[in-house]
């Protein structure tokens, strides 16, 4: 615990926990609507080859997770962390744009 403490600069072990509950809640929901997004698209298993729906739900897991990682700290209270750790996030993969565009 102490890593995660030190790592991400917070104090309490109930932070610690309450922030590792919402990256799991987040993936797991992430990977869960996906799905009924690429079917509201259009796009499923039937109409497309598994070579293009796999490739394409997986990259959509991309930006939702982002928005419900947000979202859901929000929800904890921890939405100062968690709008941190996005910035950074979307920096790291050239993104950071999107972060400098909502910081005005």
């Amino acid at each position: 615990m102490s890593n995660f403490k030190q790592r991400w600069n917070i104090d309490s072990n109930w932070q610690v926990f309450v922030i590792l509950v919402v990256f799991a809640i987040t993936g797991s929901t992430s990977a869960v609507l996906s799905k009924p997004i690429l079917e509201f698209i259009g796009i499923t298993k039937d109409t497309v080859s598994g070579w293009i729906y796999y490739p394409l739900y997986i990259i959509l897991i991309f930006p939702v997770y982002q928005v419900l990682l947000v979202s859901f700290g929000f929800i904890f209270g921890q939405f100062k962390f968690f709008w941190a750790f996005e910035k950074k996030m979307l920096r790291s993969v050239k993104l950071g744009f999107i972060a400098d565009y909502f910081e005005k």
